[in-house]
């Protein structure tokens, strides 16, 4: 059908399309909508889906490394108990064993005292004069005590240096301890602040290196971790066994070694004190000589006096009898014989002579007995003094050595009491006869 040539009309200047391209059109358009629905739909589920079954995962996995961590916390809380009671038991060892050190130096100290006395002993007795200076039981017992205390005084003394060397031992496993507790402390704090941590918290960020493993971290693994800690208790509990086993042989030996030494020293003593005994006892004997020497003297003086005196006595008469045998010789003529009163004379004479010989041979004699007593005097005064500087010199030994005795083993607190005690005086002073 043809327009009026004055009727304009107004169209696109595009291609226009027939209905059924049209009917064709809103069918693809259709179809299209229904199958992007259909995928929008199951995209939709899948989408619930997967946001439920991630929300689950995330819960869960939530729960059960905030259950890991709780158990970790747990885990690593009981083995720092453990290194913790440990290291309490160290400080305690440590802290007796440096005691036991301090007591055994203490020790060696009055056991180096014990030795420098020992050896004064032995040297104070070797200034006895020639005649007192003899290998006596108690010099025998001092040497052997000085042997004894020198071999214990290095057995100390090694003693004390093994317990320095276990105390550098304990205080490296000390600090190894310590250090120990301390990364468990900070481990404990870690993860005790990451159980608190949630989405919500403020102070969570991305960590973009956390799932980089880093080779050079020096991580371990959990089997190593748990070697390591059992290793550690186990070397601590073996330190600290042996630790006691060392203290109680030190304080054992500590005994052992005082308990010979006092029963040396009461040996040396009672030597000591017998040879006292004994010299005190040569003293008497020879102050009981020395009197009897004297007493036997003085009467052999007065003998040698009385000789000398009847000698003198003798003169007179020898000259009264040789006078009156002179004065016979004279006689006149017939009367000049040899009658009784001549040989009587004569025999009176020679009778005297003989008698004053007998009393010259015998004054010689009495002065040469008296003359050896003199001299065994002499040698008896000279021992007594030999013994009573034997005698003083072991008391001096004594008094030395009194330092050493303690507790009920101390002397006499009366020096007359001990005196008396030690030297018996009132049973060797001998008696007059």
């Amino acid at each position: 059908m043809s327009m009026a040539k004055f009727v304009s009309t107004y169209e696109k200047p595009l291609p226009h399309i027939g209905l059924p391209d049209w009917y064709s059109k809103q069918w693809e358009l259709r179809q299209s909508a229904d199958v992007r629905r259909s995928e929008a739909c199951r995209l939709r589920n899948s989408s619930k889906t997967t946001r439920s079954e991630g929300n689950i995962k995330t819960k869960w996995d939530i729960y059960m490394n905030d259950n890991r961590i709780t158990d970790r916390v747990l885990e690593i809380s009981r083995w720092k108990d453990v290194f913790e009671d440990l290291l309490q038991k160290l400080l305690t060892e440590m802290r007796l064993l440096s005691d036991e050190k301090a007591n055994t130096q203490k020790e060696i100290e009055d056991i180096t005292r014990s030795l420098h006395i020992a050896s004064e002993c032995i040297s104070t007795r070797d200034c006895r004069r020639r005649t007192e200076l003899t290998y006596d039981e108690a010099d025998i017992e001092l040497k052997k005590e000085l042997c004894m205390i020198a071999n214990i005084h290095e057995a100390l003394t090694k003693r004390a240096q093994a317990a320095w060397e276990m105390l550098n031992r304990l205080e490296a496993l000390k600090f190894k301890l310590s250090l120990n507790i301390e990364d468990k402390n900070e481990t404990i704090k870690i993860d005790k602040e990451n159980l608190e941590l949630d989405y919500a918290s403020a102070n969570t960020s991305y960590k973009s290196k956390t799932l980089v493993t880093d080779k050079t971290s020096g991580s371990i693994t959990y089997e190593v971790w748990l070697d390591k800690c059992r290793c550690c208790k186990l070397s601590t509990e073996n330190e600290l066994n042996e630790c006691y086993t060392f203290r109680e042989a030190t304080r054992v030996m500590r005994e052992h070694a005082w308990n010979d030494i006092r029963a040396q020293q009461d040996a040396t003593d009672y030597n000591l004190r017998k040879r006292i005994y004994q010299t005190q006892k040569g003293r008497n004997e020879m102050e009981w000589q020395k009197h009897k020497v004297q007493k036997e003297m003085e009467m052999l003086g007065n003998e040698i006096s009385q000789l000398e005196e009847t000698l003198m006595s003798k003169i007179g008469v020898v000259k009264c009898v040789e006078t009156r045998l002179e004065n016979r010789v004279y006689r006149p003529g017939s009367e000049l014989c040899k009658d009784q009163v001549e040989s009587g004379l004569k025999n009176e004479a020679l009778q005297l002579k003989q008698t004053e010989e007998n009393l010259i041979k015998m004054i010689e004699r009495t002065k040469a007995s008296y003359n050896s007593l003199e001299s065994l005097l002499i040698r008896v005064d000279k021992n007594l003094e030999d013994k009573q500087h034997s005698l003083n010199t072991d008391v001096m030994c004594l008094d030395m050595r009194a330092p050493l005795k303690t507790g009920d083993r101390s002397r006499l607190p009366n020096e007359t009491d001990r005196n008396i005690v030690l030297t018996r005086m009132e049973k060797e002073i001998p008696l007059e006869s």
